[in-house]
């Protein structure tokens, strides 16, 4: 980008890309290990049970990983097209009226998630105060999923409404990935 000068088109669409690609890395990582996590416990329990060992934390520590594995897959369902989506009858529209459902689909989210920021941070907060029962974690580290959700949810409709306006983009989801 040149000094003193607005980013082209071009830069503008390359910036989008890269941080999008960076959110995804970042999600990717957190869903892995929260995803660790969550299956370190269930191991621990099973085996912990399977010789009358049993730890009463292991249900609690499950959940919030659970809730991890959410706030970080949530914007990745919405790229990939897996978050609830009515398309049956938007997709059979004619011309542009799909995309612009898309685009008026991606800002109602991006609005709704800057309507719930303010009562995450405020649900979060509240958190500090209060301990989990069997682990004695504050509450305020469990309640941030919701508020990490939010904003990850608010960053990825951010940018497909910016990159179908920018960009042009059709809004549909991204390519599913082959892992065979």
């Amino acid at each position: 980008m040149s000094i003193g000068l607005a980013p082209t088109f071009q830069e503008v669409i390359m910036s989008i890309q890269h941080i999008q690609s960076i959110l995804v890395k970042i999600c990717r990582a957190g869903i892995g290990i929260a995803f660790c996590v969550l299956l370190g416990t269930v191991l621990y329990q099973v085996i912990g049970r399977t010789f009358a060992i049993s730890s009463v934390w292991t249900e609690e520590l499950t959940r919030y990983a659970l809730l991890y594995v959410a706030a970080f897959g949530v914007g990745l369902s919405l790229l990939s097209g897996d978050l609830v989506n009515v398309d049956v009858i938007c997709e059979f529209l004619p011309g542009e009226w799909p995309r612009r459902l898309r685009l008026i689909s991606a800002s109602i989210t991006v609005v709704l998630c800057l309507a719930l920021i303010g009562p995450a941070w405020k649900y979060t907060a509240i958190g500090a105060r209060q301990t989990s029962p069997a682990m004695g974690l504050r509450m305020d580290f469990v309640h941030a999923s919701v508020l990490l959700l939010l904003l990850l949810l608010l960053a990825f409709a951010a940018l497909r409404v910016v990159s179908m306006i920018w960009d042009g983009a059709s809004g549909l989801p991204d390519e599913k990935e082959d892992y065979s």
